[in-house]
């Protein structure tokens, strides 16, 4: 499982197993690449999985932040991974962060026509809510969830001398957790469930492990891409000409399920899987069927 060098001379961490046809797997933000494993190594014996960890994660934990925003360096390091392996065609699956990410590449990098199938998971293609777009990230929660974002911004840029998040005074600490556990509110109204994230982000050994990133700037970096980010893919996504699938899920409150439909529907020869049980996290809420579509997905593009 090996390293490669991106164009800043950092090395990022890329796990793959299997042989034949290359699938490259883009995860969503604060995904490792082992948590594919249940779903895809069992199809290891037609398939090369292909599964970069991100930047500040896992493996690739180490790399510098580069001077881009996250998802514009997540594709610039795709890409370049592209080139080192030598994949002119290459099947794709992205979750979340990582459809976002694949969506980049479709509006600044030609990626259209190296995609040969598409596998997209539960992400919108305009994060931002405004007059043309009711159903990004949070949807009518949108405000609320963008006020969060700047005040943790505003916390943790006044602390980028610091770099891990454990070293923080425990005031300053107690702020970023109020915050987050804020932010799990929108999208978590169970009273069980929020109560658990409240002990948790209340134990100080406990809050690193809850928020998303240990370190300080890293933190910052992925906060900051969501703020600001203002990118509308909707024409871009509309470029694939492959075979397209959409994995929705119907009771995500991140990424509200009407606008999945209206994307789905956009395309003429997609196919749209509808989890009627999940939220943002399919893999987690239906985890049979998820494997069950996975395959299905692998089968029909063969």
């Amino acid at each position: 499982m090996p390293f490669y060098q991106m164009p800043d001379g950092e090395q990022l961490f890329v796990r793959q197993y299997g042989q034949s046809q290359p699938v490259l797997v883009l995860s969503g933000l604060g995904m490792l690449s082992w948590q594919w494993s249940a779903f895809l190594y069992p199809h290891r014996k037609k398939y090369q999985f292909i599964i970069p960890e991100w930047r500040g994660f896992g493996a690739s934990s180490g790399c510098r932040i580069p001077n881009l925003d996250a998802i514009s360096s997540h594709w610039q390091d795709v890409a370049s991974l592209l080139e080192q392996m030598q994949l002119d065609q290459v099947k794709v699956i992205a979750y979340s962060m990582g459809a976002t990410t694949t969506m980049h590449g479709l509006q600044y990098g030609d990626f259209a026509k190296h995609i040969s199938a598409y596998l997209h998971i539960d992400q919108t293609p305009k994060i931002t809510v405004d007059d043309t777009w009711q159903y990004g990230l949070f949807g009518q929660k949108h405000a609320q969830f963008k006020a969060i974002l700047k005040e943790l911004s505003t916390v943790l840029a006044a602390h980028q001398n610091i770099v891990l998040m454990k070293d923080l005074t425990l005031e300053t600490r107690q702020h970023i957790a109020d915050l987050w556990l804020q932010f799990i509110a929108l999208q978590n109204s169970h009273p069980y469930s929020l109560k658990a994230f409240q002990w948790a982000l209340n134990q100080p050994r406990l809050q690193s492990v809850f928020l998303p990133s240990a370190r300080v700037d890293y933190m910052a970096w992925y906060i900051n891409n969501y703020l600001h980010h203002s990118e509308d893919y909707r024409a871009a996504i509309q470029t694939l000409k492959c075979p397209v699938t959409f994995f929705s899920g119907v009771q995500s409150k991140l990424y509200p399920i009407e606008g999945q439909n209206q994307i789905a529907a956009s395309l003429p020869q997609a196919k749209q899987i509808r989890f009627e049980k999940s939220g943002h996290t399919p893999l987690l809420h239906e985890p049979i069927k998820f494997g069950k579509e996975i395959a299905r997905f692998l089968r029909n593009i063969a």
